[in-house]
């Protein structure tokens, strides 16, 4: 493929779906280089319990935006957004391929359809929506939400208390609903540009998979994880204790419930958080081409037809869709 006419691939899929040895597989064949595309391995010192490729796992491609944030720090899409666009503009720039592997459709969403300009959001009005929730709970949360910006509340789905809480911060900060600054967004990623695919194993092969390894990461150093994650006594609203398994296990550390509990309920909340992305996918980005294969061998044949037949295609209709 010449570097003129190489597009940035887009690799989206719920966790365990297999899309990181994937995209290792497509960077070994196009010559290209990873960049991380979820809001959870962006943190240092959780790489087993967030899932971060290891060193046999990168197979020698470089990785970029894996690891590079403390855990007491706060993440968020516009920061991601111009990260990666940077690496991408350094990695075309060295004649490599940009291939972004995650499972986070706000990430895609913020390059492909675009992010509203939304003002920087105080900690004052991040401590009033923290309020919120703990006087409340998550019902009180998602009710008050609800009242503010009706769309949010819509869109927001299950327990997905990050986001509900940004969206009552944002409505404390600026007195406007999230969602109005939502209405004029343009893509970061020019049409044409972009070639984009979305994983969808079997669910009980899926389900199979996160309970092994959960397994795994247990036997790696996922406990090592919590123990570094509790000393550290990170404040629980920051986003990097949401990580799936973390509370369980820190619980489990402070002797609140056994490790065959800790492991029982983490791994029902990965199947519950990989059930929202197949959602996700299905209703975000329905137009992109699946990848069902149940190998890697499989899904990587499936990836390769998919870019020798796009020609910029997905990248174009994503404005339409």
């Amino acid at each position: 493929m010449q570097t003129s006419s190489m597009p940035i691939l887009l690799i989206y899929g719920p966790t365990a779906s297999g899309k990181s040895a994937l995209g290792v597989d497509l960077a070994r064949h196009f010559d290209g280089e990873i960049i991380n595309t979820d809001s959870m391995q962006v943190y240092q010192g959780l790489p087993v319990i967030t899932a971060q490729p290891n060193v046999d796992e990168k197979n020698g491609i470089p990785h970029h935006l894996y690891g590079h944030m403390d855990i007491d720090q706060s993440g968020s899409v516009a920061r991601w957004r111009d990260e990666a666009l940077a690496t991408i503009k350094d990695v075309k720039k060295r004649g490599k391929m940009p291939i972004l592997v995650g499972g986070t459709g706000l990430y895609f969403e913020a390059l492909t359809r675009g992010l509203a300009d939304v003002p920087p959001v105080g900690d004052k009005a991040v401590a009033q929506a923290a309020t919120v929730l703990e006087n409340g709970g998550m019902e009180a949360l998602r009710t008050e939400v609800a009242r503010i910006d009706p769309a949010a509340a819509a869109r927001i789905q299950g327990g997905d208390q990050q986001r509900l809480l940004r969206a009552l911060s944002v409505y404390f900060q600026t007195g406007t609903a999230l969602s109005d600054f939502h209405k004029n967004t343009h893509p970061a990623l020019p049409a044409g540009s972009w070639c984009a695919m979305s994983l969808k194993p079997p669910r009980d092969i899926l389900y199979e998979r996160i309970t092994h390894r959960f397994t795994e990461m247990l036997q790696i150093g996922a406990l090592d994880e919590a123990h570094f994650a509790a000393q550290r006594a990170v404040s629980q609203t920051r986003p990097a204790m949401k990580a799936l398994g973390l509370n369980a296990l820190v619980c489990h550390i402070k002797g609140q419930i056994g490790l065959e509990d800790a492991t029982q309920s983490a791994v029902r909340d990965t199947r519950r958080y990989a059930k929202r992305q197949y959602t996700w996918g299905a209703g975000r980005f329905s137009h992109w081409p699946v990848i069902q294969g149940e190998t890697s061998a499989q899904r990587f044949e499936e990836a390769l037809r998919i870019v020798e037949n796009s020609n910029g295609a997905w990248g174009a209709s994503e404005e339409q869709a």
